[in-house]
């Protein structure tokens, strides 16, 4: 009885501070911090362009094999700083900045990096008393070190590609000894407080003293205190881009694709947090951060990789209008001709600067460049490419039986059913709540019976309670964080009070994995998943909704490592589910918290949206950036998670999700029932079709998720990243490419009767693929438009594999036939590829069992064959039809096989001129010739 009571006490807690933030998040922003209000931010943005006091000491010059190294000096305090230049493989070069001798260790992110970058000799060109000039060993690309005042230019032949410290804002705050600060009466704190900040210290004359040295060692913000026992410890660095007018990435914001300027406004923040109900079109921080920016031009694709992971601030300006000045050291003249240049500032809490520039030059380049840095895309199991169904919470498992059948009883197909926080025992994560999911294998195998699955929610807030053997395991090990007296941290999130789990703690991550087993996660079954939320992570008592900054993880605090927790909480539990098969089986696990390299543990979602049509919007640019810096598998949560859709705007948004990678509708608690079948027959009928869709196609999905996890290449992408040097494709963002052969236009507008749909690419053609009408590219196509209508184009000179028996789930269609579409280009040509493994474990990797196959179109002769002659995988799929769009009538068409030739029915459309082949008949990975005469 005490212990329901205190049950019931601890509930209704958690239900007052929800409340209280639902409706704080709602409409107000003052929950979390402006630049001006987080005092790092504000002291280092007080810094405007100007000289540097930084300088090279050139005669400290070291050059190894691998690195050259140089010692910087700030003149206005002396303090001595250590450069580190390294060209690395690959065309990037890594720019690293550190105290020479630091009072202590300052934090350097460890587990992003796959492994450390190999590199290639540096050589010295030149040097005198003003500069180094190195050789990057790459088409005459040289890095220019200037001494006075210190400056990096990197440079291709004439042009400058790069410069760093060009505007002087270079600034370290170093680590020092805690002064009196009462007993300062001449400001040395303050002007030490940013180095070499001269026009700060002159400002600081007078009344401004006092408010400037606020902040320094204590910073309260609303009812919180952060204690700084560091002190100062800010860096910022700036980078200008000349030539570059866009600039994209720096994700997670709900904002457009290009970013904006910040003159005049907040910079765009990079710090994870639970924002609940997010507004749209600003630069607050939401739940991920992934430091990477990429500028694009017509002659070149460039990033900038800021490996830090405290607090980060970004600042863009651009000038268009006036002439940049270069260093001494240039040896080309700057003509009077206008040149638009991007500058950025990366600003960041604590840490060290480590950075990557990537120098391209196509955008193919720059995602291998990051790829090799961070790793690739996660290969997903196929089923989780499929359709996922949602909300919080299904009830019980009568409740979860309902909703399977419903599917089956309206005959739309869906792999994953997803269970909230309500599904736990008291919201005891690896539980079950006795009462409404009283036999979970059960409910487990009829899932499974129907080749189905299901995901069940573990986030990284543990109840404390001494009756849970998750928090009794975690306590007696010690693996909490600590507050900064030494004592676990605890904070409130949904199961009242709760500890968080260390997870930059090796040891911690192992044990947590370890819990995923079957013999430790009662009721767990090979077809059950997980989904981490909160790990951003989330506290609802905590300042900004997440953890003290002065909380510790071993010897660091929390302020340097926060916005790598939630990688690491996915990272263990995607650990968790691969080695409770013994290795065998890929793992599938959604985060909401992310950053760099997060991508090579499962899928990301865009957080706690709203059924409103900017949010229907919004999805577009935001998963097109998280694609842009390796997140490919990225999706919206379809519907709206708060507030209640229309019939229209839902159906618009299953018609966006059907094509987003990641497709999951989703749902808050006090929303009304939305499953696809409850909105009328009509809206169930266009639900029901655009999931089809999506079934139909998974043969292409499944194929770019391999090619992004080989390559880094995004699945969901800009049409800038296929056509570098058409400027009209730069900003748009409310259509998107998915792969290189599908261009989508979703219905985005309330009441549409039309949208106007850029088709790019001069002289090539786009095929509606509803209706297979040719379009040339390089037009605004205007296209009339139903509530049944998704615009959708297949590029002319592409094959794309589809599989048109749509079964209840992705298993289901597993040994179906194939059909290709084969579009043709104005040429007559057309290529493409087929994949197909055993869609669920690493034996694609292990023991090379998969089927990979290139599909050529030319000289009217359609031909397969093998791009993996020593993989070995059987398949029971064939070719059951071939539509050649863009097609001439042939007098015959034959299939030749092992050397046997045999003849194909057809069927030609003359006034669509499209080709069908009617059941050719071949195995789907064989080598085969269709041959038209």
């Amino acid at each position: 009885m005490a212990v329901i009571s205190i049950e019931r006490m601890g509930l209704l807690s958690v239900v007052c501070v929800f409340l209280f933030f639902t409706s704080a998040f709602a409409v107000d922003r003052g929950n979390f911090k402006t630049c001006d209000q987080s005092a790092f931010c504000k002291r280092q943005r007080a810094l405007k362009p100007g000289q540097s006091p930084y300088r090279a000491l050139l005669e400290t010059l070291e050059l190894s094999d691998s690195r050259l190294t140089l010692q910087l000096i700030n003149d206005n305090n002396k303090v001595h700083l250590l450069l580190e230049l390294y060209r690395l493989q690959g065309n990037m070069t890594r720019v690293k900045i550190n105290e020479l001798k630091p009072l202590k260790p300052r934090f350097e992110v460890p587990d992003v990096l796959i492994s450390e970058p190999p590199t290639e000799p540096l050589s010295v060109l030149s040097k005198d008393d003003n500069g180094v000039v190195l050789s990057l060993g790459v088409e005459n690309q040289r890095l220019i070190v200037s001494a006075r005042p210190f400056r990096l230019d990197i440079m291709e032949g004439p042009e400058v590609l790069l410069s760093l410290n060009s505007r002087g804002l270079l600034a370290f705050e170093h680590l020092r000894l805690h002064k009196d600060t009462q007993a300062q009466t001449d400001g040395a704190e303050v002007k030490e407080s940013v180095d070499g900040d001269q026009q700060q210290e002159e400002k600081d004359e007078g009344g401004e003293r006092d408010k400037e040295e606020d902040g320094l060692w204590e910073e309260t913000f609303k009812s919180h205190t952060d204690t700084k026992p560091n002190g100062p410890t800010s860096i910022s660095l700036d980078f200008s881009l000349p030539g570059v007018e866009h600039v994209y990435g720096i994700p997670e914001h709900a904002d457009d694709l290009k970013l904006k300027t910040t003159d005049g406004g907040d910079p765009y923040r990079l710090y994870n947090l639970d924002v609940f109900q997010y507004e749209l079109y600003n630069p607050m921080a939401l739940y991920g951060s992934i430091p990477v920016m990429l500028a694009h031009n017509t002659q070149r694709t460039m990033g900038i990789f800021w490996l830090n992971a405290a607090e980060t601030w970004v600042d863009i300006s651009s000038n268009t209008a006036g002439k940049t000045v270069f260093g001494k050291m240039l040896d080309f003249v700057q003509g009077s001709s206008e040149k638009p240049q991007t500058d950025v500032r990366w600003i960041s809490e604590s840490g060290i600067i480590d950075v990557f520039i990537m120098l391209g030059p196509k955008p193919s380049d720059v995602f291998s460049q990051y790829a090799s840095l961070t790793g690739t895309q996660a290969f997903p199991p196929l089923a989780s490419l499929g359709y996922h169904q949602c909300r919080w919470n299904y009830n019980d498992q009568e409740d979860v039986k309902s909703v399977d059948q419903g599917f089956d009883q309206h005959d739309i197909p869906y792999d994953f059913i997803w269970l909230d926080i309500e599904h736990a025992d008291g919201k005891r994560y690896f539980t079950w709540d006795p009462h409404k999911f009283p036999q979970p294998k059960e409910m487990l195998q009829g899932l499974m019976d129907k080749r189905r699955k299901m995901v069940s929610i573990v986030d990284p807030h543990i109840r404390v309670d001494s009756g849970y053997k998750i928090h009794n395991e975690i306590t007696s090990k010690d693996f909490y964080v600590k507050n900064k007296d030494g004592r676990n941290y605890e904070g409130w999130c949904w199961p009242g009070n709760s500890g968080y789990p260390d997870f930059t703690n090796p040891e911690m991550r192992a044990w947590w994995a370890s819990m995923f087993a079957y013999d430790q996660y009662e009721g767990s079954m090979e077809n059950l998943f997980t989904w981490n939320d909160m790990n951003e992570p989330s506290v609802f008592n905590g300042p900004e909704v997440t953890m003290h900054k002065d909380a510790l993880h071993g010897k660091w605090e929390h302020r340097d490592i926060h916005n790598i927790y939630g990688l690491y909480v996915q990272m263990a539990t995607a650990e968790g589910q691969t080695q409770r098969s013994g290795g065998v089986e890929r793992p599938f696990v959604l985060t909401r918290a992310f950053f760099a390299g997060s991508q090579r543990y499962g899928a990301v979602w865009t957080g706690d949206n709203a059924a409103e049509w900017d949010h229907l919007k919004i999805s577009i640019p935001m998963c097109l950036s998280l694609g842009l810096v390796g997140v490919s598998f990225c999706g919206a949560d379809v519907g709206g998670f708060f507030k209640n859709p229309s019939a229209e705007l839902l159906v618009r948004w299953y018609q966006t999700g059907a094509y987003q990678p990641f497709f999951r509708a989703h749902a808050h608690l006090d929303t009304t029932r939305r499953e696809p079948w409850l909105f009328g027959p009509e809206n169930t009928a266009l639900i029901r079709e655009v999931i089809r869709q999506r079934y139909a196609l998974l043969p292409y999905w499944y194929q770019l998720l391999y090619q992004a996890h080989k390559t880094g290449t995004p699945v969901m992408r800009p049409l800038w990243v296929d056509y570098p040097k058409d400027t009209a494709t730069f900003t748009v963002d409310d259509e998107f490419l998915i792969g290189s052969d599908l261009l989508v236009h979703p219905v985005t507008e309330e009441g549409s009767r039309g949208v106007t749909a850029y088709l790019p690419g001069a002289g090539e053609v786009w095929y509606d693929v509803h209706t297979f009408q040719k379009h040339n590219g390089a037009q605004n196509l205007y296209i009339p438009v139903t509530l049944s209508s998704i615009p959708v184009f297949q590029r002319g000179g592409s094959i794309i594999p589809r599989k048109d028996r749509v079964r209840r789930s992705s298993a289901c269609m597993e040994n179906d036939p194939y059909t290709l579409y084969v579009a043709l280009s104005p040429k007559k040509f057309a290529k493409g590829e087929l994949y197909i493994d055993d869609g669920h474990s690493f034996n694609y990797d292990t023991k090379k069992e998969f089927i990979h196959r290139s599909l050529t179109f030319a000289n009217n002769a359609l031909t397969s064959s093998n791009l993996c002659p020593d993989c070995n995988f059987l398949t029971s799929s064939w070719i059951e039809k071939v539509l050649i769009l863009g097609a001439s009538k042939p007098s015959k068409v034959l299939l030749k096989v092992d050397g046997k030739e045999t003849t194909v029915d057809f069927e030609f459309d003359t006034s669509m001129s499209v080709l069908t082949l009617r059941k050719p008949g071949m195995n789907a990975g064989a080598d085969w010739t269709l041959l038209l005469q």
